[in-house]
């Protein structure tokens, strides 16, 4: 095989809360020949990999720098805080930002979260990463307010997460350099988006079948001659050989006439 046919490989980035894998399973389905290559990045990082060609495309966090990139919002997540299992809001169904207002909130400098102003008393030191932040609530240094997926992500036996409702919301997106939208680019955005292997963008739509003539009926003598047969009218002839309109007078003998006295 020359170097000219080798598949072309595809470089999908992703920040840490994001599970690729639905997506990753269509597209090995679609296309089985194109390998799909995974390359886990931190939110920091996320830009820089698809600017420098470290990836193909990446699903990343909200805001993107539009001048450069393109992105397709994707959905957004429920904000939530992780808090360790014995502590007083672990009874309640929500939290608010004011209920944290005596708490020290962790803040990471990894933190996805777009805050005009961080709720509770502030940290000494803002720990490096999101999951230094969980070991220190699970030493119960403070609390950590995140995105649902990454609560999930850094489960804990002895931590828990309530709703934040208030908070602010972290959304995700498919981004990709925006000159660089080839076609493995539209044909996983194709994906993303939910479009069908007919409907992918590039692709051609099925011509409609011609639909079968119906067979007209046969308009013979014969045929028609059978049919009306059958229909019950009379063709003029008695069974029996005598004239089909004649009837029988009542009373009447056969032989000769009688005679008048």
């Amino acid at each position: 095989m020359t170097g000219s046919e080798v598949p072309h490989s595809f470089r999908l980035a992703y920040v840490p809360g994001v599970t690729p894998s639905k997506w990753v399973r269509i597209w090995n389905e679609r296309l089985p020949d194109v390998p799909l290559t995974l390359v886990a990045v931190s939110p920091g990082e996320a830009f820089g990999v698809l600017r420098e060609g470290g990836a193909d495309a990446g699903f990343v966090r909200l805001p993107v720098d539009r001048t450069d990139l393109s992105a397709i919002p994707l959905y957004t997540e429920t904000t939530v805080v992780v808090i360790p299992k014995d502590h007083l809001m672990a009874a309640t169904e929500e939290v608010s930002t004011e209920d944290l207002a005596d708490e020290i909130v962790l803040h990471p400098l990894d933190d996805t979260l777009v805050w005009e102003r961080l709720p509770g008393r502030p940290a000494i030191e803002r720990p490096a990463t999101t999951a230094d932040a969980i070991e220190l609530v699970a030493a119960g240094i403070g609390v950590l307010v995140v995105p649902q997926s990454l609560a999930r992500l850094h489960h804990r036996k002895d931590l828990t997460y309530r709703p934040v409702p208030d908070a602010p919301e972290s959304r995700v997106a498919l981004s990709w350099p925006q000159e660089e939208t080839t076609d493995l680019v539209e044909e996983f955005i194709g994906i993303v988006r939910g479009r069908t292997v007919n409907s992918t963008r590039g692709r051609p739509p099925t011509p409609p079948q011609p639909k079968a003539k119906r067979k007209r009926p046969e308009t013979g003598s014969g045929s028609g001659a059978r049919r009306k047969t059958a229909s019950g009218k009379a063709t003029g002839k008695n069974p029996r050989g005598g004239s089909g309109g004649a009837k029988a007078v009542k009373g009447g003998k056969s032989g000769k006439p009688r005679r008048r006295p």
